[in-house]
């Protein structure tokens, strides 16, 4: 038994933050149900081949198809949805109500329903009907203009502050929360999560530091953003980086002795006009190594230092490896399930389906009879047959 075993999840297809959030419901015990279109539509920019698709944020669901086009496939779905303890969606405002398989009607019919929006804006405000992406979004919390190097242009921080961190797991955490309140006795609810306000969550010290006049505007001047010479990283002599965040004092001391720097009269930590100084004999000492070879002096320190692995890199780590941090699923490396629980483990997921793969046995564990199966594939309700 998972920590979430028991939660029966209805997830509507789509792609980055919403499936984001829903792995992490699965990989927590809990069953996905994801209702796929019945053909992957080309804006969605999933592959059209057969099979499972590599996808990670995918994994540990099983899959029926619909066309939610047509009529009668919205009276299928609701017969999901009353079965459900969570739907998660995330197409844009007044999508799923014009489908008829809005909130409203979803809570009708299943009051401790717990019902996950997942958008970029949000449900409501003048810019929650207009398309947008992870940059964009994070452009407008604020988080953006922190993220780049001074005098330079800011910089995507891939899409993992709006997409991942301020959208799917907001959205994961708001859903878990909205469940713990339906077993204390509160009602169903609409959890709506937008990625603009979980970017600006994510950022919330920076405001503090700004409150107090400890934060600039201008990039790359500050002490978490790569201006202070003692967090950011440093190239090693095989081309490789190697990262600094020795922001502590005592830190700072030993990162100066490993580097053979703490006899050569640098300018103090904080004295910002000796700054420049600092970078560039922090630069010339990383430089006259190779990067295993910085990975031997600084192994056991506390300097906190550390290599900048590559994605294909990092799984090989022995961190990762003694804590089973990245598993092989279906022949793909990736992350495993997190956080972990000691009395609860999450197991190994399964690959992500292809279209309607296992969804027989789904409706069968959800408690569907043969004959209301037969009837929800009258109304379009499609699965892979005997899988």
């Amino acid at each position: 038994m998972s920590v979430l075993s028991g939660i029966r999840v209805v997830e509507f297809e789509a792609i980055g933050p919403g499936p984001f959030g829903t792995m992490l419901l699965a990989d927590m015990g809990a069953d996905v149900l994801r209702i796929d279109r019945p053909v992957p539509p080309a804006d969605l920019g999933l592959p059209r081949t057969e099979g499972p698709r590599i996808d990670i944020t995918g994994r540990g669901r099983r899959s029926v198809t619909l066309d939610l086009k047509q009529p009668d496939a919205v009276a299928a779905a609701l017969d999901l949805i009353a079965r459900a303890d969570v739907v998660i969606e995330g197409f844009r405002p007044g999508t799923m109500e014009r489908l008829g398989l809005g909130p409203e009607v979803a809570l009708a019919r299943n009051p401790k329903l717990v019902y996950g929006r997942m958008t970029g804006w949000g449900q409501t405000g003048p810019m929650a009907d207009r398309a947008g992406h992870d940059l964009n979004y994070i452009a407008l919390s604020g988080v953006l203009s922190g993220i780049g190097n001074q005098g330079g242009k800011p910089v995507p921080p891939l899409n993992l502050v709006g997409d991942y961190g301020g959208g799917g797991m907001l959205l994961a955490l708001g859903v878990v929360a909205a469940l713990l309140n339906v077993q204390r006795g509160g009602v169903g609810q609409v959890v709506d999560a937008a990625m603009i306000e979980g970017a600006a969550q994510l950022g919330s010290v920076f405001w503090g530091l700004l409150s107090t006049g400890k934060w600039r505007e201008e990039r790359g001047t500050n002490l978490l953003d790569g201006g202070c010479p003692w967090y950011d990283s440093y190239r090693t002599s095989d081309g490789h980086y190697m990262s600094v965040g020795a922001l502590e004092a005592r830190f700072y001391a030993e990162l100066l002795d490993k580097l053979d720097l703490a006899d050569a009269g640098l300018p103090k930590q904080h004295d910002r006009a000796g700054w420049p100084r600092l970078r560039e004999a922090f630069e010339q000492a990383f430089a006259s190594r190779t990067r295993d070879a910085w990975c031997s002096v600084f192994e056991g320190s506390d300097a906190c230092v550390a290599p900048v692995l590559g994605f294909a890199e990092a799984p090989n780590h022995p961190q990762h490896r003694a804590r089973g941090s990245f598993i092989a699923v279906d022949g793909v490396v990736q992350p495993g399930p997190a956080p972990r629980f000691s009395a609860t483990p999450s197991a190994q997921p399964a690959p992500a389906p292809a279209r309607g793969e296992h969804g027989a046995k789904a409706l069968h564990d959800w408690g569907f009879g043969a004959q209301e199966i037969e009837r929800l594939q009258q109304l379009g309700l499609g699965f892979q047959p005997n899988a």
